[in-house]
């Protein structure tokens, strides 16, 4: 079975080795990977990694800001993806969580019932109070999240897909792939959560915009969750904010993406049972010493951007809101003032 995971990156140089080793573990079998503007080393290791035919590795073509869109765009005109059996669309931060049989994408797909496609929902892990930036693999140091079936007091949670060969295919979204609104009722693509139920109707047919990326979680997740690691360290969110931002002089700073995913109210441990195997695959891709060396390049520069953010006032005192926030979400918060329980 061949299974092509499509991402897009700027400046994770730092985690690509674990994201690539791990989905190699879940039954990943090609990579194509699309990046801009990389100052972090992040395109050199990927050229480095596709010279040993590991990867391949393109220049996104996007020429405004519509990164993703456009390199999804272009993916589907890719062999790579074209061949494939299975196509997984996933950033860098997001890990596939497969709780079923030997913990890999068969294994999920046969759980399922072999749909044509499959919606896992996400789940988002807490910062830990983590401040230093460490190279170890991120799922091993972080393990706390929000409640699984309740996310900033929503019960519908954003999702990402698993799409087979034959999907109707229009177009693929970040989320999930779109089929012609005019499809047959008869002709509409076999469609599952991560438990191997239907997904609701709204979701399928993309009735609207609420219901377009994401559905109810409670039960969604029997044989697989997203485990999405959007925060980090504390050091590695500055890092990321300012690949989106670079001045934030005399601008005041909004902490609610950080808030929104920095809730540790559950403890989840349960990808840990990668980690022995994990370890095991990444010392072999370091065993390169080009790939290790490029590797602890990206460390490196990593590491001095923080020190240059950390040089700036306006960079300091996010670090500083961000140590101070509440680890209650903005929605809970204020039902809880709104009861006069806050």
């Amino acid at each position: 079975m061949r299974i092509t995971a499509v991402t897009c990156v700027k400046n994770e140089g730092p985690f690509l080795l674990e994201w690539i080793a791990f989905n190699r573990l879940i039954g990943v079998t090609d990579h194509l990977f699309y990046s801009n503007d990389c100052t972090d080393a992040t395109d050199r290791l990927l050229d480095a990694l596709a010279a040993r035919g590991l990867v391949q590795h393109l220049p996104n073509p996007a020429e405004g800001r519509n990164y993703q869109m456009e390199a999804l765009k272009d993916a589907a005109k890719q062999p790579i993806v074209q061949d494939a059996d299975w196509v997984w669309v996933a950033d860098v931060d997001e890990f596939l969580n497969i709780h079923v049989g030997d913990h890999t994408i068969p294994a999920l797909i046969e759980a399922c019932g072999d749909p044509q496609a499959i919606s896992v929902t996400f789940q988002f892990f807490a910062n830990d109070d983590i401040d230093a930036f460490q190279d170890r693999p991120v799922i091993e140091q972080f393990t706390r999240s929000h409640n699984p079936d309740l996310w900033c007091g929503q019960s519908a949670i954003e999702v990402k897909s698993l799409v087979r060969r034959d999907f109707p295919l229009q177009y693929y979204g970040a989320h999930r792939p779109f089929f012609k609104k005019n499809l047959a009722p008869r002709k509409r693509p076999s469609w599952t959560d991560g438990s191997g139920r239907k997904v609701p109707h709204k979701f399928l047919v993309a009735a609207n915009p609420r219901r377009i990326r994401k559905f109810p979680a409670a039960g969604a997740r029997d044989f697989a969750t997203l485990n999405h690691y959007a925060l980090r360290s504390l050091d590695s969110y500055l890092v990321k904010n300012d690949r989106g931002d670079v001045n934030r002089e005399n601008r005041a700073f909004d902490d609610t993406y950080w808030r929104e995913r920095n809730d540790p109210a559950f403890h989840d441990d349960s990808i840990h049972r990668y980690l022995p195997a994990l370890t095991k695959a990444l010392a072999e891709l370091k065993a390169d010493p080009e790939i290790a060396a490029l590797h602890d390049e990206a460390v490196a520069l990593h590491i001095a951007k923080r020190d240059e953010l950390l040089a700036q006032d306006g960079y300091r005192a996010m670090r500083d809101q961000l140590k101070a926030a509440s680890k209650l979400p903005p929605e809970e918060e204020a039902l809880l003032a709104e009861l006069g329980l806050a």
